[in-house]
């Protein structure tokens, strides 16, 4: 079975930068796409960014020019370069490796903090 784990997260200051590491181990399917989402306590689960299989890759407005997603789903990893981070930035942030048609797996989860 499919086990995806997160890294990287933590405490830092506004204006500072945090690396999100998500690896997937243990699959036997290919990935189709390998996503981040992040909530925030009493809000909804947000898509913040995602590659896809043969190079495609977004980024949320919310974060477009701060956050830069990379990685590649043929080697079932993916990164999530956090720059310029504000307060509001602060949130469980979740990967999420899509197998499609074949399912989904999430990982537990990583938690940012900016604050000062």
């Amino acid at each position: 079975q499919a086990r995806v784990v997160e890294s990287g997260g933590g405490l830092v200051q506004p204006g500072g930068s945090l690396r999100l590491s998500c690896i997937c181990s243990g699959s036997i399917f290919s990935i189709y796409a390998m996503r981040w989402y992040r909530q925030a306590p009493g809000r909804q689960r947000e898509l913040v960014a995602a590659i896809t299989r043969g190079g495609g890759s977004d980024t949320a407005d919310s974060v477009k020019g701060r956050f830069i997603v990379s990685g590649d789903t043929a080697k079932d990893r993916v990164y999530l370069q956090m720059n310029s981070l504000k307060p509001e930035d602060t949130a469980k942030y979740f990967c999420n490796v899509d197998f499609n048609p074949l399912g989904e797996e999430w990982g537990q989860g990583i938690q940012v903090t900016v604050s000062s």
